[in-house]
Formats: C-alpha cells, structure tokens, sequence
C-alpha cells in the first residue's frame, strides 16, 4: 500500500485532531437556555393567569427539570464530539451527539469559506466557520472556535483553496 493512500486512510479511521473552543460548552448552554427558557415562561404564564389543574403545574416542573438536565448535558457532550481538522487535502468536522456524523470536503472542491458570529458568539469572542461546497449534503459548519482560531483558519483556507487546482463543483 502506498504511503499517500495509508496516510488518507489512517485520516479516515480516526477522529479529527481538534476539539473546538471550551467557551463552546457555555455558548451552547446559553442558546438552550433561551429556548427552554422561552418555553417555559410561556408555561408560567398559562399557570399564572388561568386556574390550571394540578396536572398541568406537574408537566410544567417536569419540563423545567428536562431543561436543567438538558442545558448541563448536552454543551458538554457536544464538545466531546464536535472535531475538526484541515489538512493539505480535505476538511474534516465531526459532530452529533445521538447521531455522530462525519463529514469531509475535498478542498479541491471548496467554493467559500465564511466566518459567522451571533451576538453570544460576539460576547464569548467565539467563532463558527463555514466551509461551502458543491456537495448536496450542503456546507460543513465548524461551531465555537476562538475568534481568533477562526480568522486564522479562514486565511489559511483561503490560501490553500486559491492555490489547489480542480474547478470546486
């Protein structure tokens, strides 16, 4: 066996080099946050101005418990399995928490890259980096680097990208 085709291989068996920002944790945290927390006032207030069975207050605590375990679980699973890499050759994300998926762009084929930033992201100084190509699975989303990790792998795309040849379709 070659050595270019065990070196992809070996790339393909084991999971990418790096983990995202730990910053990432709290990010995802606060996003769950807002919407448990849009739910659950949205309960509160059915409770509040309605003479609601007894039920009904029991579903409510057991969302909000839901909620709690949820908003402590999940952001740190994520982090254990959101990885990335980028080598000469390809990107590689991997992500998903009930559903590990491993997705990998060709960098011959790369058509954008783009960096994006939300207002928590803003707070937190984290970054997510897209990298679009002509795949119908649609692009692959690197969430919650450092924004200055982020810049950084934007720039070194872009260089390896203008300088791959292929016709990125």
């Amino acid at each position: 066996m070659s050595h270019a085709i065990s070196h992809r291989l070996q790339l393909r068996l084991r999971p990418p080099a790096h983990q995202v920002h730990p910053k990432a944790v709290l990010w995802w945290a606060l996003q769950s946050a807002i919407g448990w927390a849009a739910l659950l006032v949205g309960g509160g207030v059915v409770l509040y101005f309605t003479d609601a069975p007894l039920w009904l207050v029991i579903v409510e605590v057991a969302v909000a418990v839901v909620a709690v375990a949820e908003m402590s679980i999940t952001p740190r699973l994520q982090y254990r399995a959101h990885r990335w890499e980028v080598t000469d050759q390809a990107v590689y994300v991997q992500f998903g928490v009930l559903v590990r998926e491993w997705r990998i762009a060709p960098l011959s084929r790369v058509q954008t890259v783009d960096s994006e930033r939300g207002p928590l992201q803003q707070y937190l100084k984290l970054a997510t980096v897209t990298v679009t190509t002509a795949s119908a699975s649609g692009p692959l989303k690197i969430r919650g680097l450092g924004q200055d990790e982020a810049a950084e792998l934007v720039d070194r795309l872009t260089a390896i990208t203008e300088a791959t040849p292929g016709d990125a379709t």
